[in-house]
C-alpha cells in the first residue's frame, strides 16, 4: 500500500517534475536498459557457456589421460622386453660363438626399437593435439576475461553515476503501471547481488585461465621430453642395425657354421611340421570314420522307419495299387578338415575359440622374437615359420590358451610338444622340456601344460606356438597378446 501511495502522489506531481529531473529518469532508463541486457546476456549465456567450457576441458583431459597412460605403459613394457633381450644377448656374446640366435635376438630388438619409436610418436601426436586444443582454450579465456572486464567496469562506472537513492526512486515512480513500478523495484535489489556474481564469474574465470596455462606448459615440457627420448631411440636404432650387418657378414664368413645351423633349424621344423600334419590327418580320418557310422545309423534307421511305414500301408491297401513312396537321398558326411566341426559339440567349441581371437593371453609369459612367415638368412636359404618363438625365462610354465582335447604329445629332436584340438582348430605348443598332459584328455583354458626347454647350445629357453586351422597354418599374432 505503501508503494501504491507513493506512486499515486508521484502521479498527482508529476507535472511539476523539473527537466533535471527527468533527464536523470531518462539516465535511469537508460541504466534499466543496460543492467537488463547485460544481465540477459552474461546471467544466462556465459554461464552455459562457461559449464560447457569447463565438460569439454574435463572430458578431452580424461579420454587424454586413458590414452596416454596406456601408451606409457606399452612404452614401459617394451623398455623391460629391450632389457631383457639386452642381457640375453650379452651371455651369448662372451661365449665368443656366433649363431643364428643373436641375429634372431637382435632382430627382435630392432623391432621392439621401432615399436617404442612408434609408440613415441603417437604420444608427441597426442600432445600436439593437446597443446593445440589449450592454446585453443587459453585464447577463449583470455577473450572471456576481456570482455566481462570491461562490461563489469561500465556497469559499475554506470551504477556509481546513478547511485543516489532520489534516482532510484524517480526510476520506480517513473513506471507506467504498479507492474512495472513492482518489477523495477525488485530489480534494484538485485543489482548489487549480481554485481557480486559477476565479480566471483570473473574470478573462475581467471583460476581457470590460469591453470590451463600450466597445463599448456606442462604439455610443452612433456613434448620436449618426448622429442629427445625419440632422438635418443633412433640413434640406439642406428646401432642396432649396425651391428646386425656386422653379425650377419661375420656368419657369412663362417659358412660351414652357419650351413649347420641352418640345417639344424630346416631339420627341426621338417620335423615338427611332418608330426603335426601326420596328427591332423589322423584326427580327420577319425572324424571321418565317426561321421560316417552315424550317417549310416541315421541311413538305417530311416530304412526301417520307411520299410515298417510301407508294410503297414500294404496291408489295408492290398487290392489298390499305388505308387512307391519316394525315399530322401542319405546325407553326406562332411570332407576335408570341416568334418572336425560337424558334431554340435565340435561346432561349438571352435565358434567359441574363433569368438575369442586377439583376446587370448600367450601361452607362456616372455617375449616373442620371430613372428609368423618367411625369413631369409641367406641369399639362397629362407626358413618359413609356421608360429611364433617367445623367449621366457628358464622352465617356465606353459599354459592351453583354450579349453579342448589333448590330440597328441610327441618328441622332436629330443623336446616334448603337446596339441590341444579346439574343435576345427589346433594349437600346438612344441620345444618343452616336460609335459603334464596326455593323449585324449581335456584341458581348460589356461591349464598348464608342461615347462620350457633350454637350448644347450646358447642357454636361451624359448618355445614355439602354432595354430593351425585343418591343415593350414595361421598367424598366431592376431589371435593372442
Amino acid at each position: 500500500m505503501e508503494i501504491v501511495d507513493r506512486m499515486a502522489l508521484i502521479g498527482h506531481e508529476g507535472a511539476a517534475v523539473c527537466s533535471k529531473s527527468r533527464k536523470k529518469i531518462k539516465n535511469m532508463a537508460a541504466y534499466s536498459s543496460i543492467v537488463d541486457s547485460f544481465a540477459a546476456h552474461n546471467n544466462t549465456m556465459p554461464l552455459l557457456r562457461f559449464i560447457t567450457f569447463l565438460l569439454l576441458i574435463l572430458s578431452v583431459q580424461t579420454s587424454y589421460g586413458q590414452s596416454s597412460a596406456e601408451l606409457k605403459k606399452r612404452k614401459d613394457a617394451i623398455n623391460r622386453e629391450i632389457e631383457s633381450l639386452k642381457k640375453t644377448r650379452s651371455k651369448i656374446d662372451k661365449n665368443k660363438k656366433l649363431s643364428l640366435s643373436q641375429i634372431t635376438l637382435l632382430n627382435a630388438q630392432i623391432k621392439l626399437r621401432e615399436e617404442k619409436i612408434g609408440t613415441i610418436n603417437s604420444e608427441i601426436k597426442m600432445l600436439d593435439n593437446k597443446i593445440s586444443t589449450n592454446t585453443s582454450e587459453v585464447k577463449a579465456l583470455q577473450s572471456d576475461l576481456s570482455r566481462l572486464k570491461k562490461e563489469y567496469a561500465k556497469m559499475i562506472l554506470f551504477a556509481f553515476r546513478n547511485q543516489g537513492a532520489y534516482n532510484k526512486m524517480m526510476f520506480v515512480f517513473a513506471a507506467k503501471d504498479f507492474n512495472q513500478a513492482y518489477m523495477r523495484l525488485k530489480y534494484i535489489q538485485q543489482v548489487g547481488k549480481f554485481r557480486k556474481s559477476q565479480a566471483k564469474y570473473i574470478e573462475t574465470t581467471q583460476v581457470t585461465l590460469k591453470k590451463q596455462i600450466s597445463i599448456l606448459d606442462e604439455n610443452k615440457r612433456q613434448k620436449s621430453d618426448l622429442l629427445s627420448d625419440q632422438l635418443n631411440e633412433k640413434q640406439t636404432l642406428g646401432k642396432d642395425k649396425n651391428e646386425q650387418s656386422k653379425i650377419l657378414n661375420n656368419l657369412t664368413k663362417q659358412e660351414k657354421t652357419l650351413q649347420a645351423q641352418l640345417a639344424k633349424k630346416q631339420k627341426e621344423a621338417s620335423s615338427l611340421n611332418n608330426a603335426i600334419q601326420a596328427a591332423i590327418r589322423k584326427e580327420i580320418l577319425a572324424a571321418q570314420r565317426r561321421a560316417a557310422e552315424k550317417a549310416r545309423l541315421a541311413e538305417q534307421a530311416r530304412q526301417a522307419k520307411l520299410a515298417a511305414a510301407a508294410k503297414a500301408k500294404a496291408t489295408t491297401t492290398a487290392k489298390t495299387p499305388t505308387p512307391a513312396a519316394a525315399t530322401k537321398p542319405a546325407v553326406k558326411p562332411a570332407s576335408g578338415s570341416s568334418v572336425l566341426a560337424s558334431s554340435p559339440e565340435d561346432a561349438k567349441l571352435s565358434s567359441s575359440f574363433m569368438g575369442n581371437r586377439g583376446r587370448l593371453q600367450k601361452p607362456a609369459q616372455g617375449i616373442v622374437t620371430q613372428g609368423f612367415g618367411q625369413y631369409k638368412y641367406k641369399s639362397n636359404v629362407t626358413l618359413f615359420n609356421p608360429g611364433i618363438n617367445i623367449k621366457t625365462a628358464a622352465g617356465a610354465t606353459v599354459y592351453a590358451i583354450f579349453e579342448g582335447q589333448v590330440s597328441q604329445v610327441f618328441m622332436v629332436l629330443n623336446n616334448y610338444a603337446v596339441m590341444v584340438r579346439h574343435g576345427e582348430y589346433f594349437t600346438i605348443y612344441s620345444k618343452l622340456r616336460s609335459v603334464s598332459v596326455s593323449a585324449g584328455q581335456k584341458v581348460s583354458t589356461r591349464q598348464a601344460i608342461g615347462t620350457v626347454a633350454n637350448d644347450p647350445s646358447d642357454g636361451i629357453s624359448e618355445m614355439q606356438f602354432q595354430i593351425w586351422k585343418g591343415t593350414k597354418p595361421v598367424d598366431p599374432s592376431g589371435w593372442v597378446r
